[in-house]
C-alpha cells in the first residue's frame, strides 16, 4: 500500500528535559530527555521522506524555545508550537516575548486554548470562551490570523468540532496518529512518549502499521467525530 506524496506524518511533542513546573496527571510519560529528542530530530533530519514530515509542540513549555527551537535549527527544521494563553507568565511556560521569539527563528504558531482544559466536558460557554480569547490573544501577538487549534488531550466530539469551526478555525490538530492530508479540517498527529524506542519512533515516521490497525484508527476518529 503505497501513500500519497501529499500527506504527512506528523510528531508531536510536548517536554523535554527536567520540568521546570508541576506536572498534570499522565503528562510524564510525554517528556522526553534531551538526548531523547535530539535522536528523534536526528532521525527525521535524515529521514527519505524528510519533506512529508510535520513537527508540532503542545502545552507552551519553556523548552519549547530554549532547547527544540535551537536543536531544530541545527537540522533545518521547522515547528508549529501550539501556545496555552493561560500560562503566560507561569513558571516553566512561555511568556508573550518567548513566543515573538518563535516567530523570529521562523516557527509557527496556533492555539492550544486557554487553560488546557478538556474540550468535551466543557459547558457552550465556556467551550467558546476557551476557543476564542486564546485566539484573540495569539493574534494579537502575531499581528496576523491564527488558523490552527490544538485539541487538549486529543479529546474532541461532534459538538467541539463544531464550536472550533464556530471560531474561526480552519485546522485542527488531533492525536488519533496516521498520515495526515493537507487538504482536511482534521490533521491527525502522534505524539512521541520517553518509552519509545528508537526503532519504535522509526515506525511512526513511516506510518508502518498493518491494514486491521490502520482501519481501526480510521474507524475510532470517526466515532469521535459523530458523537
Amino acid at each position: 500500500m503505497h501513500s500519497d506524496p501529499t500527506e504527512l506524518t506528523i510528531i508531536n511533542f510536548h517536554g523535554i528535559d527536567e520540568p521546570a513546573r508541576d506536572l498534570e496527571p499522565g503528562e510524564a510519560p510525554f517528556w522526553l530527555s534531551r538526548a531523547q529528542f535530539c535522536t528523534a530530530l536526528d532521525r527525521v533530519a535524515i529521514h527519505p521522506s524528510r519533506r512529508q514530515i510535520g513537527i508540532t509542540f503542545d502545552d507552551s513549555n519553556k523548552s519549547d524555545l530554549t532547547i527544540a527551537v535551537p536543536e531544530l535549527l541545527k537540522r533545518g527544521l521547522t515547528a508549529k508550537f501550539f501556545i496555552l494563553t493561560g500560562r503566560f507568565g507561569a513558571e516553566g511556560s512561555l511568556d508573550e516575548s518567548d513566543v515573538k521569539e518563535l516567530f523570529v527563528a521562523g516557527m509557527d504558531i496556533g492555539s492550544h486554548g486557554v487553560a488546557h482544559r478538556d474540550l468535551t466536558c466543557l459547558a457552550p460557554d465556556e467551550l467558546g470562551q476557551e476557543l476564542s480569547q486564546s485566539k484573540r490573544a495569539l493574534e494579537q501577538l502575531r499581528q496576523g490570523t491564527i488558523n490552527a487549534f490544538s485539541v487538549p488531550f486529543g479529546r474532541y466530539n461532534a459538538r467541539v468540532l463544531t464550536a472550533i469551526r464556530m471560531a474561526g478555525y480552519r485546522v485542527i490538530y488531533t492525536s488519533d496518529g496516521g498520515r495526515s492530508n493537507p487538504d482536511h479540517f482534521l490533521r491527525p498527529r502522534r505524539s512521541l512518549r520517553n518509552d519509545m524506542s528508537m526503532r519504535d519512533v522509526d515506525r511512526v515516521l513511516t506510518d508502518r502499521l498493518s491494514l486491521v490497525r490502520r482501519l481501526r484508527r480510521t474507524a475510532a476518529a470517526a466515532v469521535k467525530q459523530l458523537t
